[in-house]
């Protein structure tokens, strides 16, 4: 009996929890060689989320919930739980219903084939034309300047090896891009493609700041190269103002009382030179932020209450054989 966890972050989703905890026991339900838990950590919902959970805790000892002290983000929140799950692999798996727990199976038959790492990958999905090409868009300019290859169209949905996970908790990464880590930790990455429905039941967590917030997380974290073409840009601005400038003395001293001095393509040259300035500081002060988050060694989540972690933990079972 293999022994498998599945991590469901939640916030404010009282509407969808059940459901997503019966499809994951009707997924398990036709897999006889396994044993699971399914590990929900909420972050700090203001809604009847945590009652829920604590109903089907309460009915089901292959539930563990996790309550945080407040909302620490969509990204330390499931992070932390992978970190506590406790099973040979780990499952990720959103509380909206858009990320279909019957993809388990085929998760847990590519883990037996031999990989490490699986993830679901979006061939389709119901969502706004501006979105979708702004989603594609980032994704092309993330797969040209990261420094690793990172799988496009994932959001986190997939399985990752308990030797993997032990590898996350040693990076020690206090807001990390987990897309980019498993590429850094370089196994080989199986995807399952799947339609991602769209949400039925309550509200979106995710707006403009949060996707923007995980955007430059993994621009600024897996590559180097806005800041080198900010200083290309700092050098080739900088021969250009030059050469207008010389222009401009040549001009002056060849037609010195015919020649005005315009007041146009200076205040035209300043504008852009400060706001290309200005653009490329915002830029530095993302990396800058980045390392400031790194060194101020803050926790992942601060925990409130821990519900149905009293049983013994799992008896490790030895890992059959596998291929790779």
């Amino acid at each position: 009996m293999r022994f498998v966890s599945v991590v469901t972050p939640c916030f404010n989703e009282e509407e969808n929890v059940r459901e997503v905890y019966l499809r994951v026991r009707e997924a398990f339900s036709t897999l006889p060689g396994y044993r699971y838990e399914h590990l929900f950590i909420d972050n700090a919902s203001r809604d009847g989320t945590v009652a829920v959970l604590r109903e089907i805790a309460s009915s089901d000892p292959n539930v563990r919930v996790i309550v945080n002290t407040r909302n620490f983000g969509h990204v330390r929140s499931p992070f932390h739980a992978t970190l506590v799950a406790r099973g040979e692999a780990v499952i990720g798996l959103a509380a909206d219903l858009q990320d279909p727990p019957s993809l388990v199976p085929e998760f847990l038959k590519a883990w037996e084939s031999g990989s490490k790492v699986v993830l679901g990958v979006k061939a389709a999905t119901v969502e706004s034309w501006p979105m979708s090409w702004i989603r594609r868009a980032y994704y092309r300019l993330l797969a040209r300047v990261a420094d690793v290859e990172i799988v496009r169209d994932s959001t986190g949905f997939g399985l990752v090896d308990r030797e993997v996970v032990e590898i996350l908790r040693r990076m020690n990464e206090p807001y990390p891009y987990v897309r980019g880590l498993l590429a850094e930790i370089g196994y080989p990455i199986a995807t399952v493609p799947y339609s991602q429905p769209a949400r039925r039941r309550g509200k979106t967590k995710n707006n403009f700041y949060t996707l923007f917030d995980l955007a430059m997380l993994g621009l600024t974290t897996h590559s180097k190269i806005p800041l080198r073409l900010a200083t290309l840009a700092g050098f080739g601005l900088s021969f250009l103002s030059l050469l207008v400038a010389l222009a401009y003395l040549v001009a002056k001293l060849v037609f010195w009382y015919r020649y005005p001095a315009g007041v146009a393509p200076i205040l035209i040259g300043l504008f852009v030179s400060f706001s290309i300035q200005l653009f490329f500081l915002g830029l530095l002060g993302e990396y800058v932020a980045a390392v400031h988050t790194l060194s101020v060694h803050r926790p992942l989540v601060v925990e409130r209450e821990r519900i149905n972690f009293e049983q013994a933990e799992p008896a490790p079972s030895a890992p059959p054989d596998r291929k790779g």
